[in-house]
């Protein structure tokens, strides 16, 4: 039986919330094929390389971000015959969705390095080179599912913060408005979500508002539903 040579690759989608802006970090490609178009930074597993491993060095090579602290965790496989020009690839997407990121500086064989609001990327599917629209589609939803289930949205808040500005990474990351009291109500009401430091704040401008800080839950119960 003969098989097909393949290569191995990994993609990287980074996504973050910056001032009420929900971005995810792109590289320009410096080199053939899709020169001078966006992409996600990654690139091939070498040989005696884990995935992870992989992922975590073409990130810090494509953007000068160090991944030490980063948790990344497998989305899918994507192997379409065609989906790169070079050859048959499989790539094994990661994701990661943290707070604090320093300005991307490109590296390799990326032009530059970038963050780009996550709605103007998926706006227009011919944006990004290879398939990697629909890798990020995937991974966008699996971070917005997220914030579903788990504590997550806290993490990018100050370590005090009121349910406004917890409830403003919601809005930026889901893609939608919430209605103010009735996120209030489950925010508060969510079983060790957030807990009352018993102090307020005027940051947010109008009459003082309650100052939180996240509470010990690992999960939501219930979880925090979009619709």
């Amino acid at each position: 039986m003969d098989f097909e040579p393949m290569g191995v690759a990994t993609d990287l989608v980074i996504l973050t919330v910056q001032a009420g802006s929900f971005e995810v970090l792109l590289i320009r490609r410096g080199i053939p094929p899709h020169k001078g178009r966006w992409a996600l930074p990654g690139g091939f597993v070498r040989e005696g390389e884990g995935l992870e491993a992989a992922a975590r060095r073409e990130l810090a090579e494509e953007t000068g971000v160090g991944s030490e602290r980063i948790h990344l965790e497998q989305v899918a496989t994507y192997g379409e015959p065609g989906r790169d020009p070079r050859g048959r690839v499989v790539s094994v997407a990661h994701l990661a969705l943290v707070p604090d990121l320093p300005t991307p500086v490109a590296g390799s064989d990326a032009a530059s390095a970038s963050w780009i609001p996550v709605a103007d990327v998926l706006v227009d599917p011919g944006r990004l080179a290879f398939d990697h629209h629909r890798i990020l589609t995937d991974a966008v939803e699996r971070a917005r599912a997220k914030l579903e289930y788990s504590p997550l949205a806290t993490a990018f808040c100050a370590d005090e913060f009121t349910v406004s500005e917890l409830r403003g990474v919601y809005e930026a990351v889901w893609g939608v408005p919430l209605d103010p009291r009735n996120f209030h109500r489950k925010a508060t009401r969510t079983e060790g979500f957030v807990e009352p430091l018993g102090a307020t704040t005027t940051r947010d401008g109008g009459r003082p508002a309650q100052l939180f800080r996240r509470g010990p839950a690992v999960t939501l119960h219930p979880p925090l539903t979009r619709g």
